[in-house]
């Protein structure tokens, strides 16, 4: 499925790719159940500091892998280089997003086409219900089936669309690596990662995934953090900032966690995936080995935590509780290893 990067163009910028191996993770959530360890999520944690020195690191944050969906605020800053015409902050925000199916989300992707002057059935991803069960269940119940524009990544491919005929190429290949769009969004991963890319192979939607580290990774999402207003890496990040229900939905963790802390960037990717970065450059990677989203937030938060982020802002999103009989009878919760400031 997958395939080497060798096709992908240099960039002066970057430095060599990440290493391909199996990631030594280590324990970074507990499952309490009891009192007792019931279950331990391994991962990788990596916090940044404002001077983008490594400040924590737990696992292995140098290995290849892939961001998934936590790559989309990347691709959009590729895109705007590549000549994506100016959004409305609300659209840009949803071509960085992984977006829950709401009605505000598939209004801004039909808008994106019509600026295009094209149709939802160009759209090359593939077809999904909502990502949001309560939407998704709503959706059901209209008696709706999957559709491109409903599946969470319709804004990034409404985006690509629409670049791709603003620079007058091909529209009906525009997923294929070798295509100039993914062409100069590799470039852009590249450069604002530092490093080059390990690894090409397809993404869930159908697009083009990029291996990087997630020390790069974390590293690029300082980079939007910090960025002037103006600069497309800017643009892209006030967008996020400002409507991140658009980036999210209207349910969704990532959002509360966007709203509770002042200037922060934030986004999610499936298998456990989530970078978070502040306005002066401090920085977090988060990736779940086992790909289970329950631990993702709260190993997230103990992250944050080591930016100085105040305890009390963080503490709805630092643990979830576990049920027994209908009743809390325990936490997941990140590991003492992570929590503890002196680690």
């Amino acid at each position: 499925m997958s395939q080497s990067s060798t096709t992908l163009p240099p960039h002066r910028t970057a430095g060599a790719p990440p290493v391909v191996r199996e990631p030594a993770h280590v324990p970074v959530a507990h499952v309490v159940r009891g009192g007792l360890v019931e279950g331990v999520h391994h991962g990788s944690v990596v916090v940044l500091a404002a001077d983008g020195s490594v400040e924590f690191q737990a696992g292995d944050i140098e290995a290849a892998f892939y961001p998934r969906s936590a790559l989309k605020p990347l691709q959009a800053v590729g895109l705007l280089r590549a000549g994506l015409p100016p959004l409305d902050d609300e659209a840009l925000a949803l071509v960085a997003a992984s977006h829950s199916g709401e009605e505000p989300h598939l209004a801004a992707a039909r808008r994106i086409l019509a600026v295009a002057g094209l149709a939802e059935d160009q759209l090359r991803n593939v077809p999904d219900l909502p990502y949001d069960p309560a939407v998704r269940d709503e959706w059901i119940g209209r008696g709706l089936g999957p559709t491109r524009l409903a599946q969470n990544c319709s804004g990034k491919h409404a985006a690509m669309l629409l670049t791709a005929r603003t620079r007058g190429w091909r529209l009906d290949d525009y997923l294929a690596p070798g295509h100039p769009l993914q062409q100069e969004l590799a470039a852009t991963v590249a450069d604002l990662t530092g490093q080059g890319i390990a690894h090409v192979t397809v993404d869930g939607c159908g697009a083009p995934l990029f291996a990087v580290s997630l020390h790069g990774l974390t590293r690029a999402a300082a980079r939007l953090a910090t960025a002037a207003p103006g600069t497309d890496e800017g643009r892209v990040a006030h967008a996020m900032r400002e409507h991140p229900t658009m980036v999210s939905g209207s349910g969704r963790d990532v959002a509360r966690l966007v709203r509770a802390v002042p200037g922060l960037l934030a986004k999610d990717g499936f298998e456990g995936v989530q970078i978070a970065a502040l306005p002066d450059g401090r920085a977090v990677g988060v990736k779940i080995a086992d790909g289970a989203d329950r631990a993702r937030m709260p190993v997230t938060a103990a992250a944050l935590a080591h930016c100085g982020i105040d305890p009390g802002v963080l503490a709805p999103f630092a643990a979830t509780p576990v049920i027994g009989g209908g009743a809390p009878v325990g936490t997941l919760r990140a590991t003492d290893a992570l929590t503890s400031r002196g680690a």
